[in-house]
């Protein structure tokens, strides 16, 4: 990615808003493009035109929502912005995490600059402003039902941007208007549709879907890494990776696991050890991966393509059209396109937890995988990755009460007014949940299927596996009696979000599907 991100809301992806969020240290500057400023400039100068007819106009003065019917006096209008953003403060629960608030920073400002919002043009440039000097809201994480935008959350952003809220700044948490000056700015000062530009929109929504759904692709490859680490391991067939096979069942998710697997396993010695022992057929687990993982992968491809025009998409209301000398009143705002997508990825990222943890067991159990029990030499004194295979079973139970879908909810709000919800959040939310739950299973089954390894030995698997467990191994030590594998697993968590593994692994194979 350029060290640049030029934001015009036209074409902006979710790797994109991924990486400026994270940074993993790269220095990436943002800003508007030209095109998008004289836009925004001819949407706010509307405005003002708007406010001087004196005409009522939802959104630049009147109140809002179910407030909609009230006429605010000219006078009146630069105080009815700064109340909204007050009084829509009411954030609950622990703040979002940096990365996420970056996220959801740089989606309201790409909506913005689309144009069609009249919104002042110095507003958006603060928000560029915090992102360039890593000043990030104080964003409480609980409170949006994901529809009439995401207002809670929205508005301590704007909060911040006012000067009245908390950013973190410099590692310490401070008033915002302090981190503002600091970096030589001074806070916006609101005018007409200003605070409602700020917070109606699907930002908080949207940056919980890009994150999830750039971590949820890193891991689907993993998951194809581990469950051929895990068939080696256990010296598995792989007959039923035949590419003739798949064929007859053409998914092109089940395709390409097919071939990302064939890949990782080419050149194993253990393999090859064991192709005359009269094997017929494995368990599902590790027979059908890619049918699992390859459906898995098919929520993928949707939920990207969702995001992608969910992230360029203008999602507040009203809506300025300069061209046609219209303001018109709508609901881009409502966020069930994405609510739906993050449910299904979420289930989709269950299901890889599901069959890897059921190939985790098949490694504990002596009875299939002619192994030690429980991986570990002296069972019985030792018990070695019993409770290993505990929290796995935990984390996939977990993350089976958490696909329940939010967007099947919906709670009228408002005086019934937004009497329609789609409680998107609340799916990004549980989303990224579920992504953690399924980066620390595969941890536990990186763990087992390494020490797996250590009893096939002196035979060595293919070069990619084989560059994982060198990898591993510089972290986490043979087993050789009980130790705390907490740190191990937690250990192996890093390798798999820092992308290390993915990396080890095509450094031999080559690109993986």
């Amino acid at each position: 990615m350029s060290n640049e991100l030029i934001l015009n809301g036209r074409d902006l992806t979710p790797n994109q808003v991924y990486d400026a969020a994270t940074q993993f240290g790269k220095d990436i500057k943002v800003s508007i493009a030209p095109d998008s400023l004289i836009k925004m400039k001819a949407s706010r100068e509307f405005v003002f035109q708007i406010v001087d007819r004196g005409e009522p106009v939802y959104g630049i003065n009147t109140g809002f929502g179910a407030l909609s019917n009230k006429h605010i006096a000219k006078e009146d209008l630069a105080q009815l912005q700064v109340n909204l953003i007050r009084s829509h403060c009411t954030g609950v629960g622990k703040p979002f995490s940096r990365e996420v608030t970056r996220a959801i920073m740089i989606l309201r400002a790409n909506c913005l600059t689309s144009g069609f919002s009249g919104v002042n043009p110095e507003a958006v440039q603060l928000i560029i402003d915090f992102l360039n000097n890593d000043i990030t809201p104080v964003v409480p994480e609980k409170g949006s039902v994901g529809a009439s935008g995401d207002l809670a959350p929205l508005s301590h952003v704007a909060l911040a941007l006012i000067g009245e809220g908390e950013v973190e700044y410099q590692g310490k948490v401070v008033r915002s208007d302090f981190a503002i000056h600091q970096i030589g700015k001074k806070p916006i000062t609101l005018g007409p549709k200003d605070g409602l530009a700020l917070i109606n929109g699907t930002a908080v929504m949207g940056a919980l879907g890009c994150l999830g759904i750039v971590n949820a692709t890193n891991l689907m490859k993993l998951a194809d890494i581990s469950a051929a680490m895990t068939l080696d391991g256990v010296k598995g067939t792989s007959s039923a990776f035949d590419h003739k096979i798949s064929e007859l069942k053409p998914h092109p998710g089940q395709i390409n696991v097919s071939k990302n697997i064939a890949t990782l396993l080419k050149n194993s010695e253990i393999e090859k050890s064991h192709e005359d022992c009269g094997k017929v057929q494995d368990p599902y687990s590790l027979r059908c991966v890619p049918q699992v993982h390859g459906a898995c992968r098919q929520t993928l491809q949707h939920v990207y393509e969702i995001l992608q025009t969910e992230i360029n998409s203008v999602t507040d209301n009203p809506l300025i059209f300069v061209d046609k000398q219209e303001v018109i009143s709508g609901g881009n705002f409502h966020g069930e396109a994405i609510a739906l997508a993050m449910d299904y990825l979420t289930m989709g990222l269950s299901e890889i937890c599901n069959i890897c943890e059921r190939r985790i067991e098949k490694m504990m159990n002596p009875t299939f995988s002619d192994l030690p029990a429980f991986l570990v030499k002296e069972s019985g004194l030792n018990s070695g990755l019993m409770i290993a295979h505990v929290t796995a079973a935990a984390l996939v139970s977990e993350n089976k009460v958490l696909c329940h879908p939010a967007s099947v909810d919906s709670v009228p709000t408002s005086t019934d007014k937004e009497d329609h919800v789609s409680m998107g959040v609340t799916s990004g939310r549980k989303l990224l949940e579920v992504v953690e739950n399924t980066a620390n299973v595969l941890a536990i089954e990186l763990l087992c299927n390494t020490q797996a390894f250590e009893f096939q030995r002196p035979l060595k698997s293919s070069p990619g596996l084989e560059n994982v467990y060198t990898l591993i191994r510089k972290h986490v030590e043979p087993i050789s009696e009980d130790r705390v594998f907490a740190t191990d697993i937690n250990n192996i968590k890093s390798l798999i979000i820092n992308n290390e593994i993915l990396a080890t692994v095509e450094s031999a194979t080559g690109e993986l599907l």
